[in-house]
C-alpha cells in the first residue's frame, strides 16, 4: 500500500527551509501545489522548498469502501469524541510524516526551519504528526481539520515535549459542511488545555475549503515561523 511519489518544488533561491502540506481526503498532492505557486508568483518564500505528499488508495467505509487517497479510514463523521477511528491507518501516517520531516533534516536543513500543515483530513494529520514529533518543527497548521486520538495524543507527545513552544495555526470556515466548525473549536480548545499556543481564525461563511484572506493570514504566520535567512549559516 506505497504512497505516490510527493510532489517536490524546490526553492527558488538558496533552500533554508521546507513546508510539508499534506492533503484532505480523496485528493492528492497536487491538489495543494497552487500553495506554492500562490507564494513564488508574488516573490514569497524564494528559499522554502514545498512538499506536497500524496496518499495511498485506501478503502473509506463512510463512502461505501470505495478506494480513494486517504490517509487514514473513516468510519463515521456524526461525532468527534465519540467515534471510532482507524489507529493503525493514523498511526501508519504519522510515521509516514516522521519520516519526511527527517529527511529534510538528513539532507541539512534545521528541525526548526521545518513546517508541516495540512487540510482537512491532512490538517488533522499534521496537528498529531507535529506535537508528536521528537523533533522541534518550525511551525504546524491546521486547516478544517480537528484532533484525531484526542483521549491518547497527550501520551504520545514526547517526554521532553519538544514541540511544546511551536505556534500552532489553525483556520476554520464557521459554514463548513464536512468537518463542523465547533470541532475546529473544540480542537483549538484541547490544544490550549494541553499547553501549547494555538492561533485560531474564523472566516465568515466559508464552506469546507479555503479563502484568500485565509492564505494571507498563513503567509503573515510562515513568514514569522521561516523568514528568509539570505546567505547567513543556518
Amino acid at each position: 500500500m506505497a504512497a505516490p511519489a510527493a510532489i517536490v518544488i524546490p526553492a527558488l533561491k538558496r533552500h533554508t527551509s521546507t513546508v510539508i502540506v499534506a492533503h484532505g481526503l480523496g485528493d492528492s498532492g497536487a491538489g495543494w501545489t497552487f500553495l506554492a505557486h500562490h507564494f513564488t508568483s508574488r516573490q514569497k518564500f524564494p528559499e522554502t522548498k514545498w512538499i506536497f505528499p500524496s496518499a495511498p488508495s485506501i478503502p473509506i467505509t463512510i463512502n461505501m469502501g470505495t478506494r480513494m487517497p486517504g490517509w487514514y479510514d473513516i468510519t463515521s463523521f456524526e461525532d468527534l469524541a465519540s467515534r471510532s477511528e482507524d489507529e493503525p491507518g493514523i498511526l501508519r501516517s504519522q510515521k509516514y510524516f516522521h519520516e519526511l520531516i527527517a529527511k529534510e533534516v538528513e539532507a541539512g536543513i534545521p528541525s526548526e526551519r521545518v513546517v508541516l500543515g495540512g487540510f482537512s483530513q491532512g490538517g488533522a494529520m499534521a496537528l498529531l504528526s507535529g506535537i508528536t514529533s521528537e523533533r522541534k518543527l518550525g511551525g504546524v497548521f491546521g486547516l478544517s481539520c480537528y484532533m484525531l486520538l484526542r483521549e491518547k495524543l497527550e501520551g504520545m507527545v514526547p517526554k521532553s515535549k519538544p514541540n511544546a513552544g511551536t505556534p500552532i495555526f489553525m483556520g476554520h470556515g464557521d459554514a463548513d459542511q464536512v468537518v463542523r466548525y465547533v470541532w475546529g473549536q473544540q480542537t483549538a480548545t484541547k490544544l490550549k488545555d494541553l499547553g501549547y499556543g494555538v492561533e485560531f481564525k474564523t472566516y465568515p461563511g466559508l464552506l469546507h475549503s479555503a479563502a484568500p484572506e485565509e492564505l494571507d493570514d498563513l503567509e503573515k504566520y510562515l513568514s514569522a515561523r521561516i523568514p528568509d535567512v539570505g546567505e547567513k549559516k543556518l
